[in-house]
């Protein structure tokens, strides 16, 4: 996916605005299983994924919890470091050989000075994203294994061919055991 899709996707922005903002966005690329991000740490950079797909986990003593998941077009950032400059919650882990576009966070806080149009950007940027923290605490809440089983099929198809099971049972909040079950019954 190109970064001006990507902007575009985010809030359209006027081009002299969008140029500017692109100065400062490189390419970079990744094999499969590096940490893009680490747990305590904080991270600089704004990502976009170009090609590829990633995963955000929290450790504990037993396993990995994998609470997200970002395909082509979708940003990867640590909100925590992203808003107040301090360590993340999260590591996230690449699953792909991946191709991303990477912004450094302390350049695009300038250009919020500077430019009204990039500024309203990243407000847009961090709104979607407290947005889709919003669903995923909801569905956590409120759905039961199969309803959120049946979210994914019908929004994130995808997954079910790019991402390990045991991945996506732990993303579910089950187990891989109760996972292959409810897959079983629906088939």
């Amino acid at each position: 996916m190109t970064i001006d899709k990507i902007i575009d996707t985010i809030y359209p922005l006027p081009e002299i605005s969008r140029e500017k903002l692109k100065q400062h966005i490189s390419e970079v690329s990744f094999p499969k299983g590096f940490c893009l991000m680490e747990v305590n740490k904080v991270v600089p950079y704004i990502y976009f994924l170009k090609k590829g797909i990633a995963r955000a986990y929290a450790s504990t003593e037993n396993n990995d919890i994998t609470f997200w998941f970002g395909t082509e077009g979708e940003p990867i950032v640590s909100m925590k470091s992203y808003v107040e400059g301090k360590p993340g919650y999260e590591s996230i882990e690449l699953l792909e050989d991946c191709e991303l576009y990477q912004l450094e966070i302390s350049k695009l806080r300038i250009l919020f000075n500077e430019d009204i149009h990039i500024a309203n950007w990243g407000r847009k940027f961090a709104e979607r994203e407290l947005i889709r923290t919003e669903e995923l605490i909801i569905s956590r809440q409120y759905k039961t294994a199969l309803e959120r089983y049946k979210d994914l099929m019908k929004y994130k198809p995808y997954l079910l061919q790019r991402v390990q099971l045991g991945h996506i049972a732990s993303y579910l909040g089950m187990s891989q055991v109760s996972l292959s079950r409810i897959r079983a019954e629906m088939k």
